[in-house]
């Protein structure tokens, strides 16, 4: 029965007693608190410790004084088009997407949600509206309890172990079809619309193409679909990694980004002129991001894990060339007509903050545009990638380079691109302070 004068959230999340309040921390992971219903729909103040934006992923923090030496609090605001009943879930349970807004009423710099809305604010004061669509791939796994053994798939319908011979089947022997059935039921139910799902190259590796809009909202639907996908597999008995290369000797998981600009006035694409052929501002585009992409590398490929994806020459785009439909590319542009007329963002793994890595593609984007910026010729074939147009190879070399960068404090600002550094020194302090099996399998009999 329909209580008179219950607003429509209210009916939406009647017999809901609890909501998960998050917002992305630096990583993409969401971190927040559990409200209950009655205080979330009654307008309660939700506030969450700053620092909590630069959490490691090692759980610890960078010194105070990188988000505020008082380390004090930010509020957590719930978007209102981002609040869902969670499908997945066995007790009633909801889960709303959150700005971090500082207590003065302005965007949080250190929420990289709050910064992807100043990058999509740009392109709009000048009449554009940004488009992207997002691929990501991931691995499913048997359950991993040993994090010294290596990750296995699970058995199949028949008994063994799926061995790589799997690519782009349809066939439902891996046994995960009760699993996708959930996965894609719960999008559904999420409002999340699916373009196309297939099995990727690499053992038990799939991919997801979400289907291409406003940059906030894809950003949002693919930190969404990522949660849900390891929730509901844990239902299932297995593991979802999103990790960038998890497997040696196997293809890593990328979270390609599409992107194109049109005119809000006529929705015109920006990237094609009247007679259908790229635009000068295409160019720019492209140039943008050439001038970008080698500081901005540690946004989009940000632990130690993602160069292992980078640094191996299979399918691995570690470079800042552009191509017409060349996957060797960084920056690939897909055959299409002139209104689809796109380019694609090659360098982002799985593991990147979607957040974050659609705020800096589109930042260099825009870099572009306004300075007019003029890309390489387009490189077709095999080639060879030219020293200006190589990215760093490493995660101290990135990081390095990010930590002298300039244009990434222009376009992120000071605050922001001081505390991801300090963060991710940590995090790769923290990876060379062990020893790996390699280490001791290979070295210790040569001492």
């Amino acid at each position: 029965m329909t209580t008179v004068g219950r607003s429509p959230l209210a009916e939406r999340l009647a017999g809901i007693d609890e909501i998960e309040c998050v917002t992305p921390d630096l990583n993409g992971v969401p971190r927040g608190k559990v409200m209950t219903g009655e205080g979330f729909l009654s307008g309660r103040r939700l506030q969450l410790a700053r620092g909590v934006l630069l959490q490691c992923v090692m759980g610890g923090y960078p010194p105070a004084r990188f988000y505020g030496s008082d380390d004090g609090d930010l509020a957590l605001i719930a978007d209102p088009e981002q609040i869902h009943p969670l499908p997945w879930s066995d007790t009633p349970r909801a889960l709303a997407i959150c700005d971090g807004i500082e207590l003065n009423g302005q965007p949080s710099g250190l929420s990289t949600r709050c910064l992807l809305k100043d990058v999509v604010r740009r392109y709009t004061e000048r009449g554009w509206q940004p488009i992207v669509a997002t691929e990501l791939e991931f691995f499913v796994f048997a359950p991993n309890t040993d994090p010294h053994g290596d990750f296995h798939a699970p058995l199949g319908l028949d008994g063994r172990r799926e061995d790589g011979c799997s690519a782009f089947s349809v066939s439902s022997n891996n046994g995960l079809r009760p699993f996708f059935n959930e996965v894609y039921r719960c999008m559904a139910a999420l409002g999340l619309p699916r373009d196309t799902f297939m099995h990727e190259m690499g053992v038990s590796q799939f991919e997801i193409n979400l289907w291409h809009g406003d940059p906030l909202l894809l950003a949002d639907q693919t930190f969404l679909f990522k949660h849900m996908l390891k929730e509901v597999a844990l239902k299932h008995g297995i593991t979802v990694v999103c990790m960038a290369k998890p497997l040696a000797k196997t293809p890593g998981s990328s979270m390609h980004i599409h992107q194109s600009v049109v005119e809000q006035a006529s929705g015109r694409n920006l990237f094609s002129d009247a007679n259908g052929e790229a635009s000068a501002a295409f160019r720019h585009f492209i140039g943008g991001q050439q001038a970008a992409l080698a500081d901005l590398t540690l946004l989009f490929a940000p632990h130690v894990n993602s160069y292992h994806r980078l640094c191996n020459p299979y399918a691995s785009p570690n470079n800042a060339c552009w191509s017409h439909d060349n996957r060797a590319a960084g920056l690939r542009v897909p055959a299409s007509g002139p209104d689809a007329r796109r380019l694609e963002n090659r360098l982002p793994g799985a593991d990147a903050n979607p957040y974050l890595a659609i705020a800096a593609s589109l930042a260099a984007g825009f870099h572009g545009l306004e300075r007019e910026l003029e890309p390489s010729e387009a490189i077709q074939g095999e080639f060879e990638v030219p020293d200006a147009l190589s990215l760093p190879c490493t995660m101290f070399d990135a990081l390095t380079r990010l930590k002298r960068s300039q244009l990434a404090r222009d376009l992120f600002g000071h605050e922001f691109i001081e505390g991801y550094v300090a963060s991710k020194s940590m995090e790769l302090s923290s990876f060379l302070d062990e020893i790996t099996p390699w280490e001791r399998r290979v070295l210790a009999a040569q001492a």
